[in-house]
Parts: C-alpha cells; structure tokens; sequence
C-alpha cells in the first residue's frame, strides 16, 4: 500500500505512468535510509539531466506532496510519516475486507490436482500436485473467483492392465485383502521386473486392458476392487492434509465421452494414420504427433484429456482449465492444447499447465515400477512423532499434546513443500521440516502461539492481574527502543508495513501460480514479529503505546493464521 501511496506522488513529477514507478521503487537496505527509494538513471535519457540531479528535483516536489524525501546521489529515499499513518493503516487492516481481491470477477477456474493412481500407494511424490492444488484454490477463492476442485483419479490405461495380468499369475486374495495397497505395489513391481526377461506380460496386459475396455467382467471386477481400496487410502490421506475436493472423477468417466472427440477430429480432418495407430500432426508447432488411438484400437492419456477439457468447459461451465501436474509432463499438455486449438476450440488458450519439479526424498528419485515409494502416511506419522517429542521437551504440561502435534507435524510437511518454488525440485528432508527454527511451518506456528499468550497477558494485564511476568514468554527482557512519546518504533513500523503489503502478495501469488509467495511473506511477518517482540514492550508497556502495540499484535495473529490457512495449514494457538 505504501509502495502504492509513494508512486502515485512520484508518477506525476517523472511523466511516467504510476505502474512504472511501481515496478522501478525499491526498499532501502536499512532502514534508516527510508521507506522507500526511487532510482533516477531510467529517466536521465529522457531528462538529458544527469540521475543526481533528476533525484533533486524529484525530492524538492515530494517535499511539497507533504512527503519526507532526499536525494542520495542518484536515488530518492523517502520517509513516510509514521504517526500519522499507523493508525490508519491499522484501522485498514482490522477491516473485514482487508487482502479480498476482486480481480477475477467470479471467472469459473477449474484445478486438476492430485490425480494419484489407483493401486498405486499414496506417497510423498503426490504430495506437491495436491497441496500446491489446494493452496491454489484458497488463494482464487481469496482473489474473487469462483474455483473448482478436481481430483482427475489415475483409474484407467495400460496399467491396469498390467495390474490384473500380475494379479492372474502371482496374486492371491487373502493377501490383497489383508494389505491391498502394498500388496498391489509389490504385484507391480513384480511385473515390471520379470517383463525384462519375459515379452510376453507385456502383451498379456495389453490384452487385459483391451478386455477392460470392451467390458470383460472379470477385468471389471478386479478393476472396481482396486479402486475401491485405492480410495479408502487416498481418503485417509486426504483427512489428514485437510483437502476436500468439489469433483472426484476418474479418466474411466470420459470413457463415454471419448467417441465424441474422435469423430470430431476424424470429421474436421485431423486423423492421421501413423504405423497402424491414429494420431494428429503438430509439425507446425514444432511438436511430435498426438497419439489418439492406438495399434490396437486402445485409447491412450491424450484422447482421455481431450474429452476431459471439452466436459471442463461445456458442463462444468469453466472460464479458465488449470493442470497441476508434474513438469516432466510439459510436453503432453502443450499437446493436448494444441490439438484443442486445432479443432477450433478458441477457449484452450485459456488452458494452463501449472507445472512443479520432482519430489526427492535424501536425494532419490521416486519410482513406483521399481517400488522406491515413501509412503506418505508413513512420513506423516514420523513428522508427528518428532513435533510430540518436541513439544513434550518445551512444554510438558500441555493438554492437548497430541492434536497440537498432529496439526505440527503434518504443517510441517505441507508448509515445508510449499515455501519452495513449485518450478524447483524439492530434496525433502523431515529434520528440517519438523524443526522449530529457521524458515518452516513449526517456526511459524510457533509464532502464532507466542502471540497469542502475549495477547492473553494483555487482556489480564488490562483487568489488573498481575502473574509476575506478564509481557513475556520467557526470561529475556525486551530492549524497548521506544521513548514515551513515540508511539511507531522502528521495530513495530516494519511489522505493521508488511502487514499492509499483503494484498501485492496476494495478487503476485494469483499471478504466477506460486503459493509459495505467500509461504514466504508469512515467515516474513513471523520473524519481523518476534523482533518487534523482543524490541518493543507490549502487555505492559506505557499507557500511550499500549493500545498501538496490543492491536498490531492481534493484527499480526490475524494475518499469520489466516495465511496459514490459505496454505493448508492449521495454527494451533497454544504449543
């Protein structure tokens, strides 16, 4: 908001438009050079004046604006005047509709995420597309949209077909009934590896997905019991993550709706035979064909997604189709949208592939054909277990010990994926999850906590209860930086600015897809908190700051939690 403020008096006095100035202004490295600054070489060509001197003048007319500015060789600082401001901006942030965006105008976003597999274990490589996914549809729901949450289940294809024909050869029942999921992985695992010195599995499979999908009833039958345990699982999961979806629809729902898609390719002349299979020609792209139907008249991925996109827009009404699936399948997307540009569906420009990078755990890669799978439920428990520990040690009278580790540890897993950049690849560690230090979920939550015992001892303070320690959490005394005068100290301006700045973040997060932005502002306003905290007196502090501090603290609560929120993240309020 500041950032905004400061442009919208420097716009006029450069001849740039305010959005320029916006992009070029930046914070000062400490703060006792200013609020902002504003570098003066991109006009000196304009100008024909040297970057110094354009900062001069630039200074001088934002002196008459009201606003405290001086040249610094080529920059401008600028101070803006914190006691007239911080009540205000703290009115502003106490408002109901305080960060609600209206950018996208009740616009229809539908979000494929998760997508597990079925009979595939639930690991911690499905974390980054369902909690990335559901970040998302907070944060479109936060800026005026209107998402839609889809789990596209993993249900059909060649896999399945290896599933059954590994199942027939080495399966039994009891031990499918016993444990289905890990029973279904080692079966598949199996085959794959005996496949390398034995042809004919594979096309044994083939012919189990051909019968599948001619509606052979054995085939259907072990089919539906995969799913059905497959889903069990994934329900477990998705409880404890607290993701919920608006549509849970398999690629085995556009089964029906496949036909459609083929005979309008076939109609407008996109068909093509290539080797026995049909596919659509994308040289002038510059991509390989899209294969629709294969040698043996199966369907495959590309056809399913088409007939998916098509239900996306025409039934679910959707104004916007966003994929949250991984980066190693760029090149299918670019495909998919292709052809549906090709077929002359103008909205497949409004079709966005959001990719993320591989999930590593201690360096590895994960494959489930080859079995290195991290269970996700596995992860989970150990996460928990180690925020219990650490919450035994800290604090070992706590009653709800259990819950508040349970909301700790699973954070940690869920914050710890989304501080990072979705582009990069994640190498996660447990221990640096779990730890109450540094840039992480516990930290901030933590955080969370502290202020809510602060505000806790202000309210008792208020009432004359006096336990002997009542600003403080712990034994270190605050160094109050603050005269009596003064109401905005150095520590608690930089809060209170950076809780203003939130919509920007907001905004920029819509943007670029990137939840992580948020992830990062709210570590921002955690540790710009506790050095306000550690600065400036709060419960007890003079009666003529009090008032300030107490509501910049509840303020900060507000902020911190409900960006948890937006993140997936539950803020325990005691720890």
């Amino acid at each position: 908001m500041l950032m905004k403020l400061a442009a919208g008096h420097i716009a006029p006095l450069t001849g740039l438009e305010e959005a320029e100035v916006l992009k070029l202004l930046e914070i000062p490295p400490q703060p006792e050079l200013g609020d902002a600054a504003f570098p003066c070489f991109v006009l000196a060509k304009s100008l024909k004046k040297a970057p110094a001197a354009i900062a001069v003048e630039i200074a001088e007319g934002l002196k008459t604006a009201g606003l405290d500015a001086v040249a610094a060789g080529p920059y401008v600082n600028i101070h803006f005047n914190r006691e007239k401001l911080s009540s205000e901006l703290l009115e502003m942030l106490g408002h109901p509709s305080f960060g609600k965006l209206q950018i996208g105008k009740g616009a229809r976003v539908v979000i494929d995420m998760s997508s597990p597999n079925i009979a595939k274990p639930f690991g911690i490589g499905h974390l980054r597309s369902t909690v990335i996914g559901a970040a998302l549809y907070r944060l479109y729901n936060e800026a005026g949209y209107t998402p839609v949450r889809v789990n596209h289940l993993g249900d059909w294809g060649t896999q399945f077909g290896k599933q059954i024909a590994a199942y027939k050869r080495w399966g039994n029942d009891e031990a499918l009934q016993a444990e289905p999921i890990r029973t279904s992985l080692e079966l598949y695992v199996r085959f794959h590896d005996e496949a390398e010195n034995d042809p004919t599995l594979e096309t044994e499979a083939r012919e189990w997905f051909r019968r599948l999908e001619q509606g052979d009833e054995e085939a259907k039958r072990l089919w539906a019991f995969f799913v059905e345990v497959s889903m069990k699982e994934f329900d477990r999961m998705y409880e404890r993550l607290h993701v919920q979806f608006d549509h849970t629809l398999g690629e085995s729902f556009y089964n029906d709706k496949m036909g459609a898609v083929v005979e309008e390719l076939r109609t407008k002349g996109l068909l093509e035979e290539s080797d026995g299979a049909l596919v659509v020609r994308l040289e002038e792209e510059d991509m390989p064909p899209c294969l629709i139907i294969k040698k043996d008249g199966t369907t495959i991925y590309p056809t399913r997604d088409l007939a998916t996109a098509v239900y996306r827009h025409d039934v679910m009404q959707a104004d916007k189709l966003l994929y949250v699936v991984g980066g190693e399948q760029k090149l299918h997307f670019k495909q998919v949208f292709a052809v549906l540009s090709r077929m002359g569906h103008e909205w497949s420009a409004d079709c966005e592939h959001i990719p993320f990078g591989l999930m590593r755990f201690e360096g590895r890669k994960m494959s489930t054909r080859r079995g290195k799978v991290v269970f996700l439920q596995e992860v989970l428990d150990e996460a928990v277990a180690r925020a219990l520990q650490i919450i035994e040690e800290k604090n070992p009278n706590l009653d709800n010990a259990q819950d508040v580790a349970e909301a700790v540890g699973v954070g940690a897993i869920v914050f710890g994926d989304l501080r990072n950049n979705r582009l990069n690849d994640v190498d996660f560690s447990l221990e640096n999850a779990v730890s109450f230090e540094g840039e992480t979920g516990p930290y901030v939550q933590y955080t969370y906590a502290r202020i809510n015992s602060v505000l806790g001892k202000a309210k008792d303070a208020a009432m004359g209860i006096d336990d002997g320690n009542t600003n403080r959490l712990n034994d270190t005394d605050s160094n109050d930086s603050v005269s009596h005068g003064t109401t905005v100290g150095d520590a608690s301006w930089v809060l209170l600015k950076l809780l203003t700045d939130y919509p920007e973040y907001l905004e920029k997060a819509i943007q670029r897809n990137e939840p992580s932005v948020i992830a990062k502002h709210v570590i921002d306003v955690a540790q710009a908190f506790n050095r306000f905290y550690h600065a400036e007196r709060i419960a007890d502090a003079p009666a003529e700051v009090r008032p300030f501090r107490v509501t910049l603290t509840e303020r900060t609560a507000e902020r911190i939690k409900h960006s948890l929120y937006l993140l997936g993240v539950q803020a325990p309020e005691r720890m």
